[in-house]
């Protein structure tokens, strides 16, 4: 079985991407924070959907990245394709 990504994966892997925006604190419970309330935009999702592709192997198309709103969503997201493809 493939492994989940956690949350504490998606914050390195977004620290990775698009690092830490001045005044904001990802340690904390960001599950439902809105990515543009933690300073993520749209270019900074796209390159985290791709780092996660790669790394994961799941296919997470550029318009399916651009609508999710929450790190909840990409979660849930990237380990229903893994639970779909073991």
């Amino acid at each position: 079985m493939a492994t989940l990504l956690t949350i504490d994966d998606l914050r390195r892997v977004l620290i990775e991407c698009a690092g830490e925006a001045d005044g904001t604190e990802l340690s904390g419970d960001i599950l439902d924070t809105r990515f543009e309330t933690i300073g993520y935009d749209s270019l900074a999702l796209m390159e985290t959907a791709a780092r996660l592709e790669s790394r994961y192997g799941v296919a997470i198309p550029d318009d399916v990245a651009g609508r999710v709103d929450t790190p909840r969503e990409l979660l849930d997201l990237v380990n229903g394709a893994l639970a779909e493809a073991a």
